[in-house]
This record gives C-alpha cells, structure tokens and sequence, in this order.
C-alpha cells in the first residue's frame, strides 16, 4: 500500500496541471491509502481537496511544500488541530514578510514554527551542505524527519539514491518514497510544460532543465511505484499517513466578541437592540404582528446561536451612519424585522412580509447571509475600520482566484509554443467572450493557418485545458472574515496587491464549505449617487435620507412604465428598459420582480413570457398543485427566484434539508465544474412521485440551469427594489441634481457622462459648459431667479488637468476672478499641461475667446516672452480665427468625453448624404415593421447569458439611444464592425411591441472612417 505525501495542485499557480479534485479522485481510483495535497507555501487547494475526498471516502493529508532560502526544499505535514494551525500561521508568516505571490522562509523558521508538524526533506544529492542541514534538522525535528525519494526515471536514479542512502545511514534519519506529482494523469504533459513556461516567461523549447524531463511527475500506479521503490519506503509513507489525522472538519469558527459590553449576554443585548430599534421604527407603538415576528426571529437566532453575526453587522452599520456614509443591507437574513429595527437595511416589514417567507433555514442549517453595499467611494473608511477594531490579525479579505478565461489563456499559450507576438495579440483580440473553440478554428484560418497543422492541433487542445485553471488570488470584493481568536490560525493569510489589506487563501466557496462566516462589505456606486443627490436637494436646517422619501409615488411609476430610466439603479440597461413597459410596475413588489425578471435564469427557463402574459390577463393561470401554490402564488406560478426554486425541490419533489443545501451549492458552482446535473433525475422522479406534470419537472430543472450563473435572489431584488424607487423618485422630481449626482460619483453606473448629460438636456434641464471663473471641481447646481437648477460642470471632466490643480484654481478663484491667461498662470503655477487640458476643454473660453488663440496665448506663457513680463501688456493683439464646429465638438470629446454643442450626428447627418438617409431615434416609434437605415455613435454591446446568443448594440443619436438586436447569422456575417465599429450604420427592421422600440439588424456597417479624430469609447459586454 502507499500514500502520495509530495503531491502540488495546480493552486501552485503555473506549477501543478491537475485540479485539487482531479487529484483526490485519482488517488482514490488507484487504492492509494491518503493522498497529501502539498502546494507551495499555500493551502489555497485543500478545501476543494477535502470536499471532493469526504465525498469518496479518500482520507486527505493538509501539508504544504517550501523552498527555503538557503536552497533546500521540504514538504511539512499536520498531524493534528495544533499542527494545522502552527503550519498555517507559518505561510503566513512566510507570504507576509515578501510582495504579495512572493514568500520567504529560513531554515530557523522551520524549527521555531513547527512543533508539531512532520517533516519530509527533499534531499539534492550534490549539495555540499547537506551534512550540516541535516545536523540542523535532526535537531529540530528528531523523529518528525524523513528524508523524502522520487524516482522520476530520469537517469541518474542510482546516484541520487545513493547518496540519499548513505546520508539516511549516517544521520538515522528514515527514508519514504515521494512521487512529486504534479499532475494526476501524464496525458497533462504538455500542459504542465506549458504553465511552467508561462511562469518563467519562455517558450517551451527554450526551458532546458526547467522542463520536466519526462512524464512521470503524475500520480502512478501501485504496481509502477512497487517496481520503483523499495517495499519498506512504501510502508513508511502509509506509516506517516496514519499519524496524519488532522481533517478541515475540526475547524471551528468563534465570533469576535466586542460587539458585546459588559454586563450583556448575546441574546439578551441583540434584543434589548432590537426591541429600541422598533421603537424609534414605530414611534406611536410597535404593532402586534411586528412584536410577534420578532419573537420568532430572535428565537431562531439565539437556537442557531447568530447573534454575533446580527451585532457585528450592526456595529459596521452604525459606523457608517455615525460618520454620514449612506449603506444597505441586503441577503435572506437582511430581509428581516430584527434587520430592519436594527437598521441595517430600510426595506419595511410592510413590503417584506408580501415577499416569500426566508429568513434564516433552521433544516438546512445555513450561514446568514448579509451583504450590505456601502458608498463605492468611502467603503476603504469602513474596510479600515474593521482592520483597526479587530486587527490585522483577526481580520481579513476572503479571496477570489483568477482563472484563466479565453482571451488570456489564448496569449499565454501562444507564447509558450512560440508565435508570434503580435500574431497572438491579434488572435486574442479577435475572439469575443462567448466564441466557442470552433470560433477559435475559425479565427486561425482567417489568419492564413491550416487548422489541421499539428501546432495547431496543440495550441487548440492547451487552450480548452488551461482555460478555468487558477492563475492568481486576488482579493474578494468584500466579503470580510472577523475571528475571536488569531485568524492565521485557521487559513493562512498574505498580502493583496492594495496597500494596507490583506486576504485569506480561501474563497466564498471555500469558506461554506468549511463553515467559516463570511460579512460582505460591499461598494455600490448609486448610494454614493443618492447620499450626493440628498444632500443638493436638502434644506439648510436638515439633510434629508432615504427614509424621507415619500412611499408609493403614481409619478414615479408612471416614469417607469415609460422606462424614461437613465440612470435609475439596475433598471437602466436595454433589456430592462424594454421590460418596463411590458410589466408596468405600479408598486414595490412589482419591481422586486422588475429587478430579477430580467435575468438569464427566467429567460432560459421560459418563464419570463408565461409571467407577463398572467400578469396582463392574456393567459389563465394553470392548475397548480396545491402543495407548490403558496410558493408561487405572487409570481402568477411562475418560480422567478432562487428561493422559490429550493423551496419547489423541497416541497414539490421531496429533497431533504442535506438535498437542498447541495442543490444550492450545486446551483453556485453550475458552469463552473459544477454537477448539478447529477440532480436532474432525484427532481424529476421526485416530483413525478408526488403527482406533478413531467413537463412542469423539466422546466422547473432548465430554470436551475439557468439561476446557477444567472438566477437572482428574492432576498437581495428586494433590497435592491428599494434603490430602484429611491432614484426614481429623485431622476422624476430632481433631474438636474440627479445627474449632477451621478456624474459627480463616476465611474459608475452603466452610462457615459455624455449620455447622462444628454438625457438630462432631454428633461429640459440646462447645463453649463466648464469655465475657469465659474466652475468648481465637482459639478455643481447652479439657480437661476425663478429658481430653476441647472447643472455647471466641474473640473473633474477635464483630461489631463489634476485633482491638485484643480483645487489649486478654484481656491485661488475665490479669493478674485481670473483676469487672462497670464493671471491665471501666475497665481496657481500650472504648467503647460495643466494648462493645455484647460483649453483643450474650452473651460478658458471667458479669457481668450476659443481654443485656437488660448492655445496661442499659452505658447507665448511658455516662451517666455518679453511683453509677457508686464501685466498690462499681456495682449500681443494677434486674432487667429476661430476652430470650426466639428474642430469644437471633437475636442469637447477628446477633452472632456462630451459635448453641450450639436451631436456628432447632427452634424454628420448635415454633410453626408448616406446619413440623411438614416431615421433618427425619435422616429422610430411612428414606423413599426418598416425597413429602415439607423447610425448613430456606439456606446454600448451587450450580450446576455442565454441560449438565444443575442447581442444588443446601443446607437446614440441627436434624439435618443436607439436599441439594435443582433442575431447569430449578422454576428459572424458582420463580425468586425460588430466588434469594432465607434460609428454604426445598421440597415434593419422596425420592431414595436407595447412602447418598446428596437431595430432588428440585418446588415451592420462600420462608419468610424467619418470621425476619425474623435475619441469615442463604449461601455460593453459588461
């Protein structure tokens, strides 16, 4: 029998070439008796190693590889909790002193760190030193050392093991046999050859002895490693397993406990919380269903023993509204009464209790789940505050692997089989996200390459094998793990790329797996938007909040309805603007489905028109069982949401708690190595066991299909909702101070500062260009006498000018109004440019007249001239004429990526024949199922997830954003202007449906050739 101890996964970034589970399913097959998943000085694998070896029984070994700095490598391995714990905080000890996927460790280190932990030194036969190595290690480790083999067949077999004999003799120190896998199958050669030239940035032919020098770095058979090894190096290895009992299950996670004061226990301060919570909620009493909901809640909390969580959350909560930072809490648990009387979120109990009923599951025993969005740009105050109050040694980032995707799996292998570089560039950036490896072929002819050549054939084959491996860890987008004890103790810790964070080895997925409680501190960029417009349009005497917006305004949905939703949070991109009008929201709750409705999961399920047309009374409701009607009764029997479809697999097909939360699970990971098919057939059987229709089983399995990637929860579309109807509200009723919001919160959001500002103009909103005597760093609201607001823009737009120097001016500005150009030099020391990012966006006009004689002006600041020296002589009466229209509107672009004169398209249309003969946005509404010809600048590409493959171009004209469907055949007919086009034309049809207009392409014209010097950017396939 044999244990694999030496074993790296390809979570030893560019070294392994097998997945954690790939390995450990292996290893099973084999009859190994455990299998050691030891990456370098990283445990980021082993809880993707654990699940896969608890679900076929393999027993797993936690170790870790490490090349010390005095040159010599050993392979550590826990024994038990207190050896898991010394191992973790070593690599983390070791990540924490270099740059972040570096380490460094010593030989001293080992000794001092691992007290516990066994100890496998990976002897280099020809080393001088290691005599004196092994004095130092028999030392430290006495009986916890062996002296680790690998017969890799390379040649020289007898030699090395020689001379690792006869030091095992003089040193007493055992011998056991390491296979030094890389790989679980030798079919990953290539690949590993492949990831190790893509770590040392060389092709594969020019690797020399950094390349394997066969294949037999994989797990290998019993028999082969029998003929290999003698018996008694086998033996050892099972005898090492066996004091190896350490298992990630023995992890246990303990809350922070400073969220508590003194004399308070946690159930008794989470309610004496609460309880004023509700008070200050409903001044003139708490109702008595309220105080009923309550009751339960918190008893279902203190039985599953989440009261830390609750206070936590509220504690960062209440940092945030202290210091004036706008957030909302949003998850199962969020949509709660205790979350809202502790304020962590401001959806009302009157609006929750109309949603499906999920708050925390006792049967299945899952983690809360809070996320609360911050403002995007002082979250770092509140990610700063947790690091303060619970140390960096208590708190960390969770992790997020990078994996390799199409595009850069397709430039690393390249390079690593020799092209060309600028022939790999090219072939990177011709492949869309969504092309498939048939597109791939297709590109390579394109290119003038046969794809039945053998290089070819490789490159092909690499690809599909490299694409979805972990490339690096970056950090979670905030998802935070706060501990009571030391955190390296339980997953290792290292340095992000960001200054002052840190994050864990370990994922969202992982830290589920292992029962680590994770809070999300998360940054969105509308409540930055919303904090800002609150404050323009609040009186002197109070700043106004969320809360005081007023509930259920008919105005508000009626602008809606019209998807007139620029800007409005997650209901402004195409396909949710044309769902406005088609499912009308007239209350909260309608937008709760407006939010998750248009989303891949209920599309692919086809369960988007049989809702609408229930809705409109175009079709009756079906014969429901009753078992599943309460599930689905506010969504017309439609499941919609992810919630419903757990509820559905327990309820209408049997699934047990332990089914359910694998189901879940399932769901998360479906795309991504997922096996949710595995439960197609437990559904279907189950269902068609408890009298369901077979038809209704199938579409209910294709909607999972769909939420694993795409579905949305219940739980955060109604929190969600709320910023829905809160930004509404103000676009309805504030629409210059809105937008100014926005554009003062950039980047964010899914439109350009020039589509913000056009729309605005379209509310009859008037804005004012960028002045140096007028304008602010921010963009600001401007009265006129009858009190109208309009909107000045700020410095802040313009390209290459500074914050510093802008604050520079506006400071200066204050003290007295710029006089030229030569005042303005002299008082804030711009250099030439500052000042040329000045002109460049006509924010200097007031001084010289137009951008030709301030770029005049400017030369002669820069020259130095002797009539410069004397104020009052600043004019040398030179008048150049000046820039034309179009000069004028391409420099607004270029400069400040708008333009308050005529759109581009105007102005086009007006010395071009070809585009007077395209319709113009507005009169598309008046010309349904005409042929017609439409141009406009692109500014957005879309393609949803589903199995439709369409693609949505966004054309911006003088009169609006027309929306262009594209099919599959125009696709690939039309693939460059598709992809490349700034100024489209499309011939198509006209296509109107209940106020929603779109043009259905059949031909796709790139006429970028028309605005040549016009820097023109898109937002897409975001």
């Amino acid at each position: 029998m044999y244990a694999e101890l030496h074993c790296i996964s390809n979570f030893s970034f560019l070294r392994g070439a097998s997945y954690p589970q790939e390995l450990v399913l292996q290893a099973r097959e084999l009859g190994y008796t455990a299998l050691a998943i030891t990456d370098e000085c990283s445990l980021a694998g082993v809880v993707k190693a654990h699940v896969a070896a608890k679900e076929c029984g393999l027993p797993l070994i936690i170790g870790a590889e490490f090349q010390l700095k005095e040159g010599i490598k050993v392979v550590a391995l826990a024994t038990d909790r207190t050896a898991y714990s010394e191992l973790s905080a070593l690599i983390t000890f070791a990540r924490r002193r270099a740059p972040k996927g570096e380490y460094e460790l010593h030989l001293a280190d080992l000794e001092h760190n691992l007290k516990t932990n066994l100890l496998i030194w990976k002897v280099q036969h020809d080393c001088a030193g290691n005599d004196y190595y092994a004095d130092i290690l028999q030392r430290g480790f006495s009986d916890r050392l062996w002296l680790g083999f690998s017969n890799l067949l390379l040649g020289d077999e007898s030699e090395r093991y020689h001379a690792v004999y006869q030091l095992a003799l003089r040193w007493q120190i055992p011998m056991v046999a390491c296979g030094d896998a890389a790989m679980h199958h030798p079919a990953r050669k290539m690949l590993l050859d492949t990831v190790v030239a893509i770590q040392h940035v060389t092709p594969i032919e020019q690797l020399g002895f950094r390349r394997a020098g066969n294949g037999e770095r994989y797990l290998r058979s019993i028999e082969t490693l029998q003929s290999l090894y003698p018996q008694a190096m086998l033996q050892e290895s099972t005898h090492i397993a066996r004091r190896c009992r350490f298992s990630l299950d023995e992890l246990k996670y303990e809350y922070p406990p400073e969220v508590i004061p003194p004399g308070y226990g946690a159930p008794e301060y989470l309610a004496f919380q609460v309880n004023l919570g509700a008070k200050k909620r409903w001044p003139q009493g708490v109702p008595l269903d309220i105080q009923q909901r309550i009751g339960v809640e918190l008893a279902l909390i203190h039985r599953l023993e989440y009261e830390y969580y609750f206070l936590t959350v509220f504690d960062i909560v209440n940092v945030a509204r202290d210091r004036g930072i706008l957030c909302q809490g949003r998850g199962s648990a969020a949509n709660s009464v205790v979350c809202y009387c502790l304020g962590i979120t401001e959806v009302s109990p009157d609006n929750a209790q109309l949603l499906f009923e999920r708050f925390i599951s006792e049967e299945r025993k899952e983690p809360p789940d809070i996320d609360v969005d911050f403002e995007h740009e002082r979250r770092e105050e509140i990610i700063q505050y947790i690091y303060k109050k619970y140390t960096r040694e208590r708190a960390a980032l969770a992790a997020t692997v990078i994996c390799y995707r199409s595009r850069s799996a397709i430039r690393d292998v390249g390079k690593a089989l020799g092209f060309d570089a600028p022939y790999v560039d090219h072939l990177s950036k011709s492949l869309a996200w969504w092309d498939s490896p048939n597109d791939l072929q297709e590109r390579f002819r394109e290119l003038g390459f046969s794809g039945e050549a053998h290089m070819v054939q490789l490159f092909f084959t690499l690809v599909h094998q490299l694409r979805g491996f972990p490339r690096h860890l970056s950090q979670h987008v905030g998802g935070f793990v706060i501990t009571k004890s030391i955190l390296s103790e339980l997953v290792p810790v290292e340095n992000a790329s960001m200054k002052d964070r840190t994050v864990i080895q370990w994922d969202k997925e992982d830290l589920e797996a292992v029962g680590l409680m994770k809070i999300d501190v998360l940054a969105l960029g509308m409540l930055t938007a919303i904090r800002k417009c609150l404050a323009l349009i609040s009186p002197p005497e109070k700043m106004l909040t969320m809360a005081d917006i007023p509930q259920g305004d008919e105005a508000t949905y009626a602008m809606l309805q019209r998807a007139d939703s620029v800007g409005v949070f997650q209901v402004e991109s195409r396909a949710q603007m044309s769902m406005l009008p088609r499912l009308k929201p007239k209350e909260y709750y309608d937008l709760v489905v407006q939010v998750a409705i248009v989303r891949p999961g209920p599309i692919q399920g086809n369960m988007v028109h049989p809702y609408l047309r229930r809705r409109q009374g175009l079709e009756p409701m079906p014969d429901i069982h009753p078992v599943i009607w309460p599930i689905v009764k506010r969504t017309y029997g439609v499941p919609i949401f992810q919630e419903q479809v757990i509820k559905l697999a327990m309820d209408a097909a049997g699934f047990s708690g332990g089914d359910a939360d694998r189901l879940r699970r399932a769901m998360a990971t479906w795309g991504k190595n997922g096996n949710l098919m595995t439960f197609r057939q437990k559904l279907i059987d189950g269902m068609l066991l408890r009298g369901h229709a077979l038809e209704f089983a199938e579409s209910l399995f294709e909607q999972m299909k769909g939420f694993g990637a795409y579905g949305f929860p219940e739980s955060h579309a109604a929190s969600f909702a709320l910023l829905v109807y809160i930004s509404a509200y103000l676009k309805n009723y504030y629409p210059a101070e809105f937008c100014c919001a926005l554009m003062n919160s950039q980047p964010m959001g899914f439109y350009s500062p020039s589509q913000l500002i056009q729309d605005a103009r379209r509310h009859s909103v008037v804005v004012h260009p960028v002045a140096i005597n007028s304008s602010a760093f921010d963009h600001v609201i401007e009265k006129d006498a009858c009190g109208v607001s309009a909107i000045r823009l700020g410095f802040r737009i313009v390209k290459g000018l500074g914050d510093t120097a802008a604050q520079l001016i506006v400071a200066e500005r204050m003290k007295k109004p710029f006089a030229d150009m030569g005042d303005l030099q002299k008082r804030t020391g711009l250099n030439a440019a500052q000042l040329a990012g000045l002109i460049a966006g006509d924010a200097l006009r007031a001084l010289s007249g137009h951008r030709h004689q301030a770029h005049w002006q400017a030369r002669a600041i820069k020259a130095g001239a002797p009539l410069l020296t004397h104020e009052n002589n600043y004019d040398d009466q030179v008048q150049l004429n000046a820039p034309s229209e179009i000069q004028d509107i391409v420099a607004d672009y270029n400069s400040l990526r708008l333009s308050l004169k005529r759109h581009p398209m105007a102005w086009l249309r007006e010395r071009h024949e070809l585009f007077r003969q395209c319709r113009r946005y507005a009169e598309l509404g008046e010309m349904p199922n005409r042929f017609v010809r439409v141009a406009g600048l692109v500014t957005g590409r879309q393609r949803p997830g589903t199995e439709s493959n369409l693609i949505f171009i966004t054309l911006e004209d003088e009169t609006g954003n027309t929306n262009v469907i594209v099919r599959e055949p125009i696709q690939q007919r039309y693939r460059e202007a598709l992809l490349k086009a700034r100024v489209m034309m499309v011939k198509g049809v006209v296509e109107s449906s209940q106020g929603v207009v779109h043009v259905t392409a059949g031909e796709l014209i790139d006429c970028s050739r028309y605005l040549t010097d016009m820097e023109l950017a898109s937002r897409d396939f975001h």
